[in-house]
């Protein structure tokens, strides 16, 4: 169940295709032995018009990859690497790019999926 959540300074949407960067980042999770259920991937990107960085250029896109518990640290270091890569692709004049794992709990966790 990985959910990506991109956050980026407003104006790349304008040099970038965020939708085909979405895409293309689920595709590349979907196809990763690490991913048992591909179905489940989510990813979403949304522009931000207030925020400051410490660069002169502020651009810049961040992603929190949201997992369930469990995978040891190499698979998140893969999957991470995996994700910046795809973002390197679609947007490589911003000035800054990361990508950041969480753990998601099974217990306490809820949702709803239509087949």
């Amino acid at each position: 169940m990985p959910h990506v959540v991109i956050d980026f300074s407003a104006g790349l949407e304008g040099t970038a295709d965020m939708q085909q960067m979405c895409l293309d980042i689920r595709d590349a999770l979907a196809k990763d032995d690490s991913i048992p259920a591909p179905k489940n991937i989510r990813v979403r990107a949304r522009a931000h018009d207030y925020f400051a960085t410490g660069f002169d250029d502020q651009s810049f896109a961040h992603a929190d990859f949201h997992m369930l518990i469990g995978r040891d640290d190499a698979t998140k270091t893969h999957m991470c690497a995996l994700v910046l890569s795809v973002m390197e692709k679609h947007l490589p004049h911003a000035a800054s790019l990361s990508v950041y794992p969480y753990d998601i709990a099974k217990s306490g966790s809820a949702k709803r999926m239509k087949e």
